[in-house]
């Protein structure tokens, strides 16, 4: 039974990720690189800096920097207003907090982002803490963020459980010791989503299904 539950946001809690790859795409453009939005897409979850070189392999820090930089602006100034919580996220997140578990938010978005979520949500009242990619020397899919949200939870890596939407979620949560449940509202194929407890539709079909989960402290 877990004591602590690790919540990933972008496409887990907020339908965010086909706008991460439409402003990735407008600045990698700028700078000269076309890629397909399905390949972009195929990258979207981990942290800005593997992300880069996810795609752009020979990119070194500074180029890494600026596209970085270029991207979270291009995301705030055009699409942060059009972010919507998937239905259920905040029912969800309520129910784990009254079910007694600690619950923090493991998200390899900026500190910035992530306040941004939290009023899209209005889920404050029901979130302990947050680990970003601000906290952190390696993001996804490097297990960083869910060990320092584990810690951040004040329970063993054995104790807590993560909730993501893509197989770098998965990868780093496992690289920590943390059982993790997958969504398929982040639009990965089952096949990226193999090494999950157990794989939902979203997280309304998690709550749905709340007392035959790994939730249930029952």
């Amino acid at each position: 039974m877990p004591k602590a539950i690790l919540f990933d946001i972008d496409g887990t809690l907020v339908d965010s990720n086909n706008f991460h790859v439409l402003a990735w795409a407008e600045v990698l453009r700028a700078a000269g690189h076309e890629f397909r939005l399905a390949r972009i897409h195929a990258e979207v979850g981990k942290g800005a800096a593997n992300f880069v070189k996810g795609l752009l392999p020979d990119a070194g820090p500074a180029e890494i920097e600026t596209l970085g930089k270029a991207h979270a602006k291009v995301f705030a100034r055009d699409y942060m207003h059009r972010l919507k919580p998937f239905p259920g996220a905040r029912a969800l997140l309520r129910r784990c907090h009254e079910e007694g578990l600690t619950v923090i938010l493991a998200t390899s978005a900026s500190e910035k982002e992530v306040k941004r979520h939290l009023d899209v949500l209005d889920a404050r009242r029901f979130v302990d803490g947050w680990v970003t990619a601000d906290d952190v020397d390696r993001s996804k899919p490097c297990p960083d963020i869910y060990e320092a949200a584990a810690r951040k939870a004040g329970v063993d890596p054995d104790d807590a459980l993560a909730v993501g939407d893509s197989p770098f979620d998965i990868e780093s949560a496992t690289a920590a010791g943390i059982r993790i449940l997958a969504v398929r509202s982040g639009l990965f194929p089952d096949d990226d989503l193999r090494g999950a407890l157990a794989v939902y539709d979203n997280v309304e079909e998690l709550l749905d299904r709340f007392e035959e989960s790994p939730l249930s402290r029952v």
